[in-house]
């Protein structure tokens, strides 16, 4: 089998969520359990830390992952979905999994794990394990897929847990209530190990305690305990945040909601430091700080959160999903000083997509679309529901397309975004950059 092959194989033989939707989430770890006893349980080879919740946990995995590595560690990063490659999911170091590990391990596996009927998630996840154990990691971060009890990351005994933010997303799956989908994502709180909560609400917070209380692991709300004193939008782009106990960091992430992670990932560090995870002193830590925040994407290969890929007219890209995602977006929209926006848009229909709407800015020309994707909303019916909304533009039948259409009605001194799904900033990244 060729990558190639191997890679539509997986994408097309196995029920996969992000490509199918319901028909393609499997519940329950007893296929996870099977392949883990069957590579020996990679996972227990090295560290762990594990990120759950609703947005952020992206952001956050690739820049601690970032920091872990510039202090000197072997770092594993499993994170999904991908934009352009299916590599992109599993690095060791910002470098991706060969194509010849892929095609291996499946050719190598599949007569074992054919018969579980297996999900691409979780043949994905077991891939992921095995691949850090066999790269001699120190420690992986691993980013949950859905939820977070019944996900098949949940194997691991990590040595934090993270859970960035709770809002409502999959609730078909998670249930439809901030504190009912909060309960899924405490699953990934593990007895005796420190688990740190991003943001909570009045809702979410007392079914974190009580979880943790339960299992007995020491809990940590960073909203407490404010790292970041202020911020402001750099010149050239991302964020200059003055830290508590950094001094002035630099952050090429510039998402306006990049804020409540950083102060999230700072006490990450502080935690891990604790532990002894992260050694060395505070001068060699916050050096190490300093240049992830200013070069995760070149450490991680990190992409699509508020990414520039043109000037004049400035476009960027953003993947966010969700309507707890587009409230800071929408806010992040509205700054933008130019002369004419222009948003190429589309989302995938099992998304609340009337709230996302309900965000979007009215002053801008839309250029609504559909992506790749067998989950996607038509065009014709977006635009239709965008109406109600007081949003008006035309429809085009591939992101291609639509970007295309925004760039002939743009001056150097108009505004390009494309997003509102994963998938339009991923045919994006594919087609047109």
């Amino acid at each position: 089998m060729t990558y190639k092959d191997t890679t539509e194989y997986l994408f097309n033989q196995m029920p996969m969520f992000e490509r199918q939707g319901a028909s393609g989430y499997k519940e329950g770890l007893s296929n996870t359990l099977a392949l883990d006893e069957h590579f020996g349980h990679p996972h227990q080879n090295y560290l762990t830390i594990h990120i759950a919740g609703t947005n952020g946990k992206g952001s956050c995995a690739h820049t601690i992952a970032a920091i872990l590595q510039t202090c000197g560690y072997k770092v594993g990063l499993y994170t999904s979905p991908h934009l352009v490659d299916f590599r992109e999911r599993i690095r060791v170091d910002g470098h991706e999994i060969s194509e010849k590990y892929v095609v291996d391990f499946v050719e190598r596996e599949r007569r074992f794990f054919e018969p579980l009927h297996p999900s691409f998630f979780e043949v994905t996840t077991a891939m992921a394990f095995k691949y850090f154990s066999d790269m001699k990691v120190d420690v992986a971060v691993i980013e949950v897929g859905l939820g977070g009890r019944l996900d098949c990351t949940n194997i691991i005994t990590p040595t934090l847990s993270v859970i960035t933010n709770i809002s409502l997303d999959h609730t078909q799956f998670l249930g439809d209530t901030p504190a009912k989908i909060a309960a899924e994502k405490a699953g990934i709180i593990k007895k005796g190990v420190p688990t740190l909560i991003g943001e909570a609400t009045d809702e979410t917070r007392p079914v974190f305690i009580r979880k943790a209380g339960e299992i007995g692991a020491p809990i940590v709300f960073a909203e407490e305990y404010p790292e970041i004193k202020s911020y402001k939008y750099a010149i050239n782009g991302g964020i200059t945040y003055e830290t508590e106990h950094w001094g002035e960091i630099y952050g090429e992430l510039g998402g306006s909601y990049q804020a409540k992670n950083t102060n999230t990932i700072m006490h990450a560090v502080r935690i891990l430091m604790k532990q002894g995870v992260i050694n060395g002193n505070h001068d060699t830590v916050s050096k190490a700080i300093h240049t992830a925040f200013a070069e995760v994407t070149r450490l991680t290969g990190f992409a699509g959160r508020w990414q520039k890929v043109k000037d004049n007219p400035l476009v960027i890209c953003d993947a966010g999903h969700n309507a707890g995602g587009w409230e800071w977006l929408a806010k992040q929209l509205a700054e933008i000083r130019c002369h004419k926006k222009h948003i190429v848009f589309g989302m995938v229909n099992d998304k609340d997509i009337d709230s996302v709407l309900s965000l979007l800015p009215k002053d801008a020309v839309y250029h609504f679309t559909r992506p790749e994707s067998k989950r996607a909303m038509s065009e014709s019916r977006l635009t239709e529901m965008a109406v109600t909304h007081g949003l008006r533009g035309t429809y085009h039948h591939s992101v291609k397309e639509a970007y295309e259409s925004a760039l002939q009605n743009t001056s150097e001194d108009d505004f390009i975004f494309v997003g509102g799904s994963c998938y339009v900033v991923a045919d994006f990244l594919k087609e047109c950059v």
